[in-house]
């Protein structure tokens, strides 16, 4: 999954071929693609990525002598954030928006807009870009955050350097059509640095100081620092460890793994072997007991008939596949 947005130069939309220019230039890592002939040799760094990152998360590990100082209400309303920011990631970008695997109506799309901006990994436009680009290309140079590269370049690496020229020259052939025609997307992507700052950071600090008095300073560690740090290294693991650790019921020949313990913090987006063999599947996982609160919170969405059109992978289908190419292992 996408990580933080960067780009000191987004543009609003204008007409569909010069946003798609304009989006396929910019780099999460705050630049255009590698110098010619720079392939196979050592991709420039950004450090303004890594000092930002750097500071991020000694802030976090600063945030962790404030939580016994605390409120109580203060650490259940960052939790809160945290699963209303993975919502906008899991059930919008990732599944509605990247894979089109259900149907969402405007006060649905909303919704998942604005706990998207919350959890600040690119606006939906570029993060269902690239995930896009990354299903198609899993694993090439063309993977923004190809696991061959190693744990470290998958999981937080690739935000650090700028993006390999095979994910622009690759990225082109993608179509976004549909992204560029949903007027929450471009929406969302106009006012993509205002609603960060008002959600990711000024709500949650906000609403504990104000509600039931905690601190500021505790407020922004935890509910903002605290909580977004996590959240993002918990997406991130998606990235790098869930295509590194586990088994592989449905297809052996892919990288992407059934990883428990990712699903479990990633609100459901762990079971990754079964996601790259059936990526239009809405639930991302098969039915059963598996831990999957974006495939409860969907079909919640569809109960009150905010949602609709999930697509399934069929239990015949599924069946037929691990036969054909699982590892055995389920």
């Amino acid at each position: 999954m996408p990580g933080p947005a960067t780009d000191a130069g987004k543009i609003p939309f204008c007409d569909a071929k010069e946003e798609i220019r304009a989006g396929l230039e910019s780099s999460e890592g705050g630049g255009g693609p590698e110098r010619p002939g720079a392939r196979g040799q050592r991709q420039n760094i950004v450090w303004r990525n890594v000092v930002l990152m750097s500071l991020l998360h000694l802030g976090a590990v600063y945030s962790l002598v404030l939580i016994p100082k605390a409120k109580p209400l203060t650490l259940l309303w960052a939790y809160f954030c945290f699963l209303l920011a993975a919502l906008g990631v899991t059930a919008g970008a990732h599944r509605l928006w990247s894979h089109r695997s259900y149907r969402a109506k405007l006060p649905l799309r909303i919704f998942l807009a604005v706990a998207n901006s919350m959890a600040f990994q690119n606006d939906i436009f570029e993060w269902s870009r690239d995930h896009r680009a990354h299903h198609k290309y899993s694993e090439t140079d063309a993977d923004p955050h190809n696991a061959r590269r190693g744990f470290f370049f998958s999981h937080i690496g690739w935000l650090f350097v700028r993006k390999h020229r095979d994910v622009i020259e690759k990225g082109r052939k993608l179509d976004v059509t549909d992204l560029l025609a949903d007027p929450v997307v471009r929406i969302q992507r106009k006012y993509y640095k205002i609603s960060v700052v008002l959600m990711c950071f000024m709500v949650p600090t906000l609403v504990p100081w104000y509600i039931w008095g905690e601190s500021l300073w505790n407020s922004y560690f935890l509910a903002s620092i605290l909580r977004y740090t996590i959240s993002l290294n918990i997406s991130w693991l998606v990235n790098s460890a869930a295509h590194m650790y586990g088994n592989r019921p449905y297809d052996k020949h892919i990288s992407p793994r059934q990883n428990p313990l990712v699903a479990l913090g990633a609100i459901g987006e762990g079971f990754h072997n079964y996601h790259h063999t059936f990526p239009f599947d809405y639930s991302a996982s098969e039915f059963g007991l598996n831990f999957n609160p974006t495939t409860w919170f969907i079909d919640f969405m569809c109960w009150l008939g905010l949602a609709t059109d999930r697509k399934r992978a069929t239990k015949p289908m599924i069946e037929a596949r691990k036969a054909r190419t699982g590892d055995s292992s389920a």
